[in-house]
């Protein structure tokens, strides 16, 4: 009888975790806020501590290489819709209306779908809303209907209603908590979930955060640290309601960021002061965390150098649910499951940008009004639409333009490559109403 006992319930285990890899996995996709890589103790930062994140990369793959766009809305174009912003970006704080997003495609396979955190894709008449988007529900600051505050006493649009909150409450908490109660409803339904959480930390203003010591404290940088040590813990949040419910074996989960870290901010990394990158098109304003972690499926300590672009996160999501490649027009984005489980798949040998963030301003003038900026990059060399090539390696913060003629025979061999990446691209975003442009068109990079 025990024998049987025993052999039944190791049937019932087997059979369990049969059901469970057959069933279509859960993802939730995590994106910072104005943080770039040097301000992750696992990326090697000595002033920043995030051991949540930590655990998540140890226990997973993490990506050395990751770029995004420069500045928010093109970045959370780029990412939700899988290609360079040349094709589809359109002004700021604006998603292209009729443009499919990740959230629409997996909706249509019967995932359920929330959002959380931060929007800026919808300006008046101009972008998508939520449900356009393709979110059954959200918690969304940064709409139409919400006013400025985002941390303290924030405003908060809950499925198209402003949330009433109690004096004191802290808007990051309040997006993680409606995620933890949208997975504990999904993982209790059994129904496969699409949770997405473009956070609102750590973007400025720099208010303590509640876990800073000094709540009146006005210095910047310390509440700045404090703010990712909070993103951190919130994320931690998540990953324990996932074990709590029970889906944490089923859950793929990713981190990164949507651009390099607030120019206000100088971080010491790798014992040198780095300042923050953000509204540059240098390695320091692209360069962004990325962790992926899924137990039992992703193997552990991976530490990857391949090159990943924004574009790369719509494809790879569907490879990772086992759905069936989507046709994206003009996507060219490229998956990079097979990398997260250790196997080889397509390697991405370079990456293409653009940059156009506020293509309707008044005045080109600053680094968030200018005119386009194109760029292809390899894992050394970027190859700006200008002519300027830049060793990234050996100078980082591109501040010494490589001599065509006098470069080596690797950079001239670059130059070349890169070159022909930049002509398979259109010249000028083809979203872009150029008769509602002003300025004269320069050379700029």
């Amino acid at each position: 009888m025990k024998l049987s006992i025993v052999i039944s319930s190791a049937f019932l285990v087997f059979l369990n975790v049969a059901i469970a890899s057959e069933s279509p996995p859960n993802i939730l996709l995590i994106m910072a806020d104005d943080v770039g890589y040097e301000c992750f103790s696992s990326y090697g930062s000595k002033e920043y501590s995030t051991p949540r994140l930590d655990a998540l990369g140890a226990e997973g793959v993490r990506f050395e290489n990751c770029h995004s766009t420069p500045l928010c809305t093109p970045s959370r174009v780029n990412l939700m819709s899988g290609k360079s912003n040349v094709f589809n970006y359109f002004d700021f704080g604006v998603y292209p209306k009729g443009e499919p997003t990740f959230a629409n495609h997996f909706k249509t396979q019967g995932y359920a779908t929330a959002v959380a955190g931060k929007w800026q894709l919808l300006l008046d008449d101009e972008g998508i809303s939520p449900e356009e988007a393709g979110f059954d529900s959200y918690l969304l600051w940064n709409t139409p209907n919400t006013e400025r505050a985002r941390y303290w006493n924030p405003s908060l649009e809950l499925n198209g209603e402003i949330l009433d909150l109690p004096e004191g409450a802290y808007g990051p908490d309040i997006c993680a908590s409606f995620l933890e109660d949208f997975i504990e409803e999904q993982a209790g339904s059994n129904t496969p979930f699409l949770a997405y959480y473009p956070m609102i930390l750590p973007h400025n203003p720099f208010p303590p955060a509640p876990n800073s010591s000094d709540l009146n404290n006005k210095n910047d940088k310390a509440n700045f640290i404090d703010m990712v040590n909070y993103l951190d813990s919130l994320v931690g949040r998540l990953v324990d309601v996932l074990e709590e419910s029970g889906v944490r074996e089923n859950t793929l989960v990713i981190f990164t960021s949507d651009n390099g870290t607030n120019a206000d901010l100088t971080s010491i990394f790798d014992g040198a002061p780095l300042q923050g990158g953000k509204g540059y098109t240098k390695d320091h304003g692209t360069h962004v965390p990325l962790i992926v972690n899924w137990p039992g499926r992703i193997p552990e300590n991976q530490v990857s150098d391949k090159l990943i672009a924004f574009s790369d996160f719509f494809p790879t999501i569907i490879d990772a649910a086992g759905m069936p490649p989507k046709k994206i027009s003009d996507g060219d984005g490229i998956s990079f499951w097979p990398h997260c489980l250790g196997q080889e798949g397509t390697e991405r040998e370079w990456i293409y940008g653009y940059y156009f963030p506020r293509p309707y301003a008044e005045s080109f003038d600053n680094k968030y009004r200018h005119w386009e900026v194109r760029y292809a990059r390899d894992k050394r060399y970027k190859l700006y639409g200008n002519g300027d090539l830049y060793d990234t390696q050996e100078d980082v913060l591109e501040k010494r333009v490589l001599d065509p003629e006098k470069s080596s025979r690797a950079a001239k061999r670059a130059r070349k490559s890169l070159q022909a990446i930049l002509d398979s691209y259109p010249e000028q975003g083809r979203a872009i109403d150029y008769s509602r442009v002003v300025g004269e068109r320069a050379d700029t990079k």
